[in-house]
């Protein structure tokens, strides 16, 4: 007897697809769409051709191609994020640390960067729908570790404040021109006007770029 789905939607004999593996798969084949091709190459039809199931199959997770996008978005946000957090979990240094403090802001800035050069298509798709991200001065409001790459920007400097570098009458929403600094060097190494300047050059520009953010702190 027929379970009225369709058999490339139906899992082998014997076995049942996890519960949210679908739709799991559709954002991970929409982050490899957007990691060759940017925030256009994210198609549904294409994503469900990877996962190996029907088209209308994704429609059961996601309104439509846009709502695919939003999700895939946040998750090229979230490998940003964690590639940050990473650098970030190398820098040796007890909290409050100056020297340590002042590392840290730079493996953020660096791991930024790195992000933008190494992941191109991700790093664009990550900004491709603004309104997905809280980017409002109250920050994360859950209690928890806010890990987007604003909240751990914020939180470096935060550490700086404690750690006696940055005057916390200063502090106040300092995270967006450096976030804008770091981004725009990003932007215009990118696709912008400095995409051909040669990688010992570009890598001279981005430290110049963290050292000049390092030296306003003080």
């Amino acid at each position: 007897m027929s379970t009225g789905r369709p058999a490339a939607e139906r899992p082998p004999a014997g076995r049942r697809r996890p519960r949210g593996a679908v739709r799991d798969g559709l954002i991970a084949a929409g982050l490899e769409l957007a990691r060759t091709g940017g925030p256009d190459a994210v198609v549904l039809r294409e994503a469900t051709r990877i996962v190996g199931v029907v088209p209308n199959a994704a429609y059961r997770h996601f309104a439509d191609r846009d709502e695919l996008l939003a999700a895939v978005c946040a998750a090229a946000m979230g490998e940003l994020g964690d590639r940050m957090a990473a650098d970030v979990a190398r820098v040796p240094g007890e909290r409050r640390d100056p020297i340590a403090a002042r590392h840290r802001l730079g493996a953020i800035g660096a791991a930024y960067l790195h992000f933008a050069h190494d992941e191109p298509g991700l790093f664009a798709t990550a900004f491709a729908l603004p309104q997905q991200h809280a980017y409002s001065a109250t920050g994360n409001d859950t209690g928890e570790p806010d890990r987007s790459p604003l909240g751990q920007l914020r939180t470096a400097l935060d550490e700086l404040v404690d750690a006696g570098v940055l005057d916390p009458r200063r502090r106040d929403g300092i995270e967006y021109p450096i976030w804008s600094a770091v981004h725009g060097m990003a932007v215009l190494t990118g696709k912008g006007p400095l995409r051909d300047v040669p990688g010992s050059d570009r890598r001279g520009l981005e430290e110049l770029t963290l050292a000049f953010i390092s030296d306003c702190l003080t």
